[in-house]
């Protein structure tokens, strides 16, 4: 296989994260989770009492932002900072802050096999001329099931209608956003993840046996 770029787009909680790990570790490629940028960003605001509000106090707190950690934790998957990293990627400054994140983390990192990164907007704004471009496809009640069970067994309180309709809402905001809304990609496979994840892995095996 070559250098390659593959995105993984898809709505909140389709499982863009578990296949894309799965590509990572199958296909010996580089992982990159955007969501993580995002959530990291939300927890960053919210320790600093940001005004989500106040565009100009969000440049601010940005220009003064020198790293942004790409690992994963507990404490920034919980609901409240899904919902803070979704109502600040509707502004313009704050998702081409991540952009170049993203960017700098491809740079960096040329010399590895190649990536896989997943996010909502990553076919369509970010890496628009990827190798392979998937849009994961999942129905919301699924997608709230998983998410609570995922919220659940982290050990956070939860309540399934109330996670259905926060996904709902995410889902309008995501798609309804002036700044890069979460649309299917140009060129992008539609992977169905509604069943189980062998047939959802068999899917994506097919495409990238291409390469």
């Amino acid at each position: 296989m070559k250098n390659i770029i593959i995105t993984v787009d898809g709505p909140a909680a389709s499982g863009k994260e578990k296949i894309s790990k799965y590509i990572s570790k199958r296909w010996k490629l580089k992982h990159l989770d955007s969501g993580i940028l995002y959530r990291r960003l939300a927890l960053i605001f919210l320790k600093d009492k940001i005004n989500i509000n106040n565009i100009n106090e969000i440049k601010k707190k940005l220009s003064e932002i020198r790293r942004i950690s790409f690992r994963k934790s507990n404490k920034i998957r919980t609901q409240e900072i899904g919902n803070l990293a979704s109502a600040i990627a509707v502004n313009k400054c704050v998702r081409e802050f991540i952009n170049n994140l993203q960017y700098n983390f491809v740079k960096k990192n040329k010399n590895n096999r190649g990536f896989v990164i997943d996010g909502r907007d990553i076919g369509s704004v970010v890496f628009k001329n990827a190798d392979l471009k998937l849009y994961i496809v999942v129905n919301s009640e699924i997608r709230a099931k998983r998410r609570y069970k995922q919220l659940i067994d982290s050990g956070e309180k939860s309540i399934y209608p109330q996670i259905l309709k926060d996904i709902k809402l995410r889902d309008k905001k995501d798609k309804t956003r002036i700044n890069s809304p979460l649309v299917i990609p140009k060129d992008a496979y539609h992977i169905n993840n509604e069943s189980t994840f062998r047939e959802t892995t068999n899917q994506i095996n097919r495409l990238l046996e291409r390469f």
